[in-house]
Order: C-alpha cells, then structure tokens, then sequence
C-alpha cells in the first residue's frame, strides 16, 4: 500500500509546487495567520474532510478516519511567515512588503494538505486515524501550538510527528534525535536607567552605555566560566539600543537577547547568574535597573521509540540516501510541547538547494521542492509504522 502511496504523492510534486509557490508569495506574520487559516480550511472543504477552525488561535485541525481500526496518530505543520523583506529574485518572491516564509513554513503546508489529498483516496484502506495540525505563531512565543494543545488538539491522539524541512542539510539525508533534539529558546530584556549628560562632562553623569556595555562583557563569563564545559548553553545580546546623539551621555540603555540550553537545570543557572551579574554591576554604577526574562519554548525531546521509528520508516523512500541521529541544535521549536503530552518525534528533511548557502531567517532563504514529497512519505511511513507498534 506504501508504495501506491508514494507514487500517488509524487504524481501530485507539480501542484506541491504550485501550492508551496502561492503561499511562499503570499505570507503572514505570526497570529495574523487568518488568510493563511481560510485557505487550509477551504482546501479541506474541497477534499470533504472534517476539519476545525479557530483551534488555539488561528490554528485548523482536521480529522481523516479510516476505514480499518487502528491507532490516532497526528501529523504537524506550521504556517506562519517572519517579520523579514524577501531579497530573492525568484519568480515566487514574496508579495507582502517586509514579510516572507524563511524558514519552510510553506513547505510544511504544502506537505500536509498534499498528503491530506492523497490519504483521502485511501480512506477505506487505512487504519486509524490521521489527525492533520495546521498549527500558527510557531516563529513567536508564545507560541500556536500551546494554546492549540489547550484548546483540544490532541484530545485521542495517541501519538505525534512533525518535521521541518532543513536548508542547511543536502537533500535527501534525514536527521532526528531519540533524546533532546532542539533547545529551549528564552528572551530577556535588560533596561539599565543611569543619568544623562553633556559628552563633555563625563564626571557629572551616569553612563548608560558604558554600564551596558560591562553588562555585554560579563554576562558572557556565565557560559565561558559559570556553566560545566560539558553542558550546553548560550547567551546572546541581539540588540543594544542607546543614545540620541554624538555628544550627548545616554541615560537609558536597553539590551535584548536570547538563552538556549538543552536541560532545565542549566536554564536555572543561566536566570540566576544573570541576576547576580545584573545586579552587582547596576549597583557597583549606583543606577537602577530592570530585568524581565521570560521563558520561551522548552527543550525539544523526542520519545527514542518513535524517533526510532521515523528512522525505520525512511528505508524504503528511495530519495533517501543517508539517516542521521545527530546531536541537539540549538535552534527552538514549540513542537516541543505536543511530545511534553504524547509519544511523538520530530525530524529534519534535509533540502538544501544546490549549495545556496543562506540559511533559515536569512533574507535570501529559500529550499528545494523535491523535499517536499520525501516529508510526505516520511511523515505517512511513519504514521503506518506506529501502527503497527
């Protein structure tokens, strides 16, 4: 049945274009998905699939009951774009000024409604219950698939999977983890209040930018000298904003950035080292301060048997030359909550488009679309695989 189906799915590679080009031109920002959602709902309407709109969000859920008994298992796409102008000069360059899917968002839902299409025509055949999860807002916490989750997305689901199609990894290698597969993703803001004053005279103020900057410098001695060498963490200041003027000490300086750690007890480390170091160096300045961190994504753990099984399943999708368990990246994804409350794992389709070296988030992101049919069969194997555990 496997391999009707994988001729099915490459039978439908020329719409899989299409559709991946239509959105790609056409993206929105995270919870502003609503023409996104009207299209995936619409597409189900077409198919004569039951589906739910509004789920968590802008989220679509849709159900595809099979005619055999057999286990629910769903399968997740996200679909929302990035605040980024699209710098490609591609026929299928995004129309929305300051917006475009750089990251496979598209590809992903090219996948799934793809898939969907093809595993209507086998509905009697199949086992079990496919649970489709167009999930929103996967680029920013908090994230779509949460509230999705809250809102009944995997009321008897017995299992789950998702993929993401990688543009750094050569097409056809698949890669996953049977433990800790992505990082936890936090953000913080620091906002530093000294006094303000003429360039000239240094001595009569608080320098906003100066204290800043010895923040910069020590909060980096917390993964170089406070963190296990052979644990994992990163610190990041993404953004420094301060000052009005060449001769003009700034009062206020704000500083925004990231942490990314693999276990929870290093992301307690990390809070409280940065609060230590935060402190002293305000106080030793004699200025105030602010410190709001709030915690992102958790760390992506895959379950080994199902991780296991996406790797097994791949053994019989010609495309696919080489798979990989690889250690974790350091890169978040809100797909870690649905395996926080169900079986499931999560994997990387490589699609890296004859050796273009942007990566994800990067103006001129772009992947291959023979991908797309190797997510599909992966994602069905292994949706037939848990089936038959």
């Amino acid at each position: 049945m496997l391999k009707k189906i994988h001729k099915a799915i490459d039978a439908q590679y020329p719409e899989m274009v299409e559709i991946r080009r239509y959105l790609h031109q056409y993206p929105e920002l995270s919870f502003q998905e609503y023409k996104t959602a009207k299209y995936i709902a619409e597409f189900y309407e077409e198919l004569g699939i039951p589906y739910k709109t509004n789920v968590g969000g802008n989220g679509v859920v849709a159900t595809l009951k099979g005619g055999k008994a057999g286990k629910t298992v769903a399968l997740r796409a996200d679909f929302d774009g990035l605040p980024i102008q699209d710098e490609k000069d591609v026929p299928y360059k995004s129309k929305v000024e300051g917006v475009m899917h750089a990251c496979g968002h598209d590809g992903h839902t090219t996948t799934l409604l793809t898939l969907a299409k093809v595993m209507k025509n086998y509905q009697e055949e199949l086992p079990g219950t496919i649970v489709f999860l167009h999930q929103p807002a996967e680029e920013y916490a908090p994230g779509g698939a949460k509230p999705m989750i809250e809102d009944g997305a995997l009321e008897g689901v017995d299992a789950v999977f998702g993929t993401h199609l990688w543009a750094t990894t050569p097409l056809g290698v698949l890669q996953t983890s049977k433990d800790v597969f992505m990082a936890g993703a936090d953000r913080f803001t620091i906002t530093v209040q000294g006094k303000g004053g003429h360039g000239a005279y240094p001595h009569e103020t608080k320098d906003a930018i100066v204290i800043g900057s010895q923040l910069v410098s020590q909060l980096q001695q917390i993964v170089s000298r406070r963190i296990d060498p052979l644990e994992t963490a990163v610190l990041t200041i993404g953004q420094f904003e301060a000052g009005s003027a060449f001769n003009v000490i700034a009062d206020t300086a704000t500083l925004v950035g990231t942490v990314r750690y693999l276990e929870p007890e290093i992301q307690d480390i990390v809070i409280s080292e940065m609060e230590k170091i935060i402190e002293g160096v305000c106080v030793s300045n004699d200025v105030t301060y602010a410190f709001d961190y709030k915690k992102g994504y958790p760390p992506l753990k895959n379950h080994s048997e199902e991780a296991e099984l996406v790797l097994k399943a791949s053994d019989n999708i010609e495309e696919i030359h080489t798979r990989e368990e690889v250690i974790p990246v350091m890169g978040g994804e809100d797909f870690a909550y649905y395996t926080m409350e169900r079986p499931g794992a999560y994997f990387f389709t490589g699609a890296n488009k004859d050796g273009n070296p942007y990566p994800h988030h990067h103006p001129k992101f772009d992947f291959d679309e023979r991908a797309l049919p190797i997510a599909a069969k992966t994602l069905i194997n292994a949706y037939f695989a848990y089936q038959e555990k």
